[in-house]
């Protein structure tokens, strides 16, 4: 619920196919690994995170695979660096047929990106904080006067002023960044647990249902998935959750 005085949060947006709304990370160690789950996944799942584990093993070559195949691809590679070479490493990206690529969540990175990504498909996430942070992590960094709803807000209008497609951010922002943006960020949310999962390393997590229900475009699952029995299995339930949750 809104509170008194602000504008409804934009609910995630409505023309995103459900499928697609769920990104499974492949966190493994191989491109063999890799290839494995997505071949238990099947048809079950259509949009994949690479992210630098697998880069730094054959991922990159993968991920053209992949979209090759059909599939949608996430590049998690966080990229940050000289204005010239986040420019230069976007073009690049973009001629694979990636379809999303996170940077650091700083203007002059957020534009280089964008500059470089060009008239491509390519969409621009900004990372605003880990979903592995939490308050006392932040003031290990120096921010000790301001809280991680703060930044987040702060790094999601510097992306949404440098021309940003979109964010990484948890479930417990994505309201607020709704309301900040007006629906013009996309919200993509990583630490999605459902009720029965073990949080990991994770400490802002929000369910499949409740991320969607805040905002959320698209909900990032790794270990719950790829750890499970029956990945399959997992992913068409995550996926129904978010289909219930959309209502």
């Amino acid at each position: 619920m809104a509170s008194a005085g602000l504008a409804e949060p934009a609910r995630a947006t409505l023309d995103i196919p459900t499928k697609e709304r769920l990104i499974v990370a492949l966190d493994v160690p191989t491109v063999e690994e890799a290839r494995s789950l997505v071949h238990r996944l099947g048809d079950s799942v259509v949009f994949y995170k690479i992210g630098m584990q697998l880069q730094f093993a054959g991922g990159i070559q993968y991920a053209q695979e992949l979209i090759h195949s059909g599939k949608k691809v996430f590049l998690d590679s966080k990229l940050f660096d000289i204005d010239a070479t986040i420019e230069k490493a976007a073009e690049n990206i973009a001629r694979m047929g990636v379809d999303f690529l996170t940077v650091h969540g700083i203007g002059p990175t957020v534009r280089a990106a964008v500059r470089g990504r060009g008239d491509s498909r390519l969409q621009i996430l900004a990372v605003t904080v880990l979903t592995s942070l939490e308050a006392s992590d932040l003031h290990e960094l120096g921010y000790r006067d301001a809280s991680v709803e703060d930044i987040v807000l702060y790094r999601a209008k510097k992306a949404l002023d440098a021309g940003a497609d979109g964010v990484i951010a948890s479930g417990r922002e994505a309201e607020a960044i709704g309301r900040l943006s007006a629906g013009k960020l996309k919200i993509v949310t990583p630490g999605i647990r459902r009720g029965s999962d073990a949080v990991g390393d994770q400490k802002r997590v929000a369910t499949p249902a409740s991320a969607i229900a805040a905002g959320a475009d698209y909900l990032v699952v790794g270990r719950p998935v790829s750890q499970s029995e029956d990945p399959r299995r997992e992913a068409e339930g995550i996926v129904a959750e978010i289909e219930d949750a959309l209502g």
